[in-house]
């Protein structure tokens, strides 16, 4: 993935990840000049950090806080730094929609960085705390994620939720990027402006699909480069 990408969302001890993993990822990347990005989540392993869980805001932000730490310390062992944050699995919806917990995570990232990107859903709640602590906010598409007529993601374990054929995922990334809209699972069409779209490396044939995403886009006369 790291021979495809412009950035890397990099698990960060929460749902995945420890200090050896950390630090062979920053350092693969350092050397591809793909920029890494902290993926901090739920502190929950054994579902991944997919699982919505009933955390304090106040837990929330020390989550964050120890697993950007943690990566960051990782990226300067082989000479870079962290380029943005991007929420991973449940924590990513929960700072979309409850503004308490897209508070507590802002101010994790406010503590840790004042400035650095963050990534989320257009119209998140996440997004527009983030630009007024003066985070810049970066709004994000998903080439392998279905989404509803609200212009959110279907439930991850819902049917359909996840896309795996080669043509779906790249048509979808390309509508995106050239037309910022995507149709939605009932058929319709949803206005979705993005800066950057996000293929998720657990996703089945995620190497083989985001090479031909990046070179369809190529093909559209879409700039392939880093937002961070």
């Amino acid at each position: 993935m790291l021979e495809v990408v412009t950035s890397a969302s990099v698990a960060s001890g929460g749902h995945a990840g420890d200090r050896r993993t950390m630090h062979a990822v920053c350092d693969a990347a350092r050397r591809r000049h793909v920029r890494i990005g902290a993926h901090p989540s739920y502190e929950d392993r054994a579902n991944f950090g997919r699982a919505v869980l009933d955390v304090a805001p106040d837990e929330v932000g020390r989550m964050v806080l120890r697993q950007l730490r943690a990566l960051a310390m990782q990226a300067v062992a082989v000479g870079t730094r962290l380029s943005y944050v991007k929420p991973h699995g449940a924590l990513y919806h929960a700072v979309t929609s409850d503004i308490e917990t897209a508070e507590a995570v802002v101010k994790a990232v406010v503590g840790f960085a004042p400035g650095l990107p963050v990534l989320g859903l257009p119209g998140s709640h996440f997004l527009r705390l983030a630009a007024g602590a003066g985070l810049r906010p970066v709004a994000e598409g998903f080439a392998d994620r279905a989404y509803n007529v609200d212009g959110n993601l279907v439930a991850r374990f819902a049917e359909g939720a996840v896309l795996t054929e080669t043509e779906q995922v790249v048509a979808q990334a390309v509508l995106m990027a050239t037309e910022a809209r995507v149709k939605a699972i009932d058929g319709s069409s949803v206005p979705v402006a993005v800066d950057s779209i996000c293929l998720h490396g657990d996703t089945p044939g995620a190497v083989d699909l985001a090479r031909a995403v990046r070179a369809a886009l190529e093909v559209a006369g879409v700039e392939i480069a880093a937002f961070a």
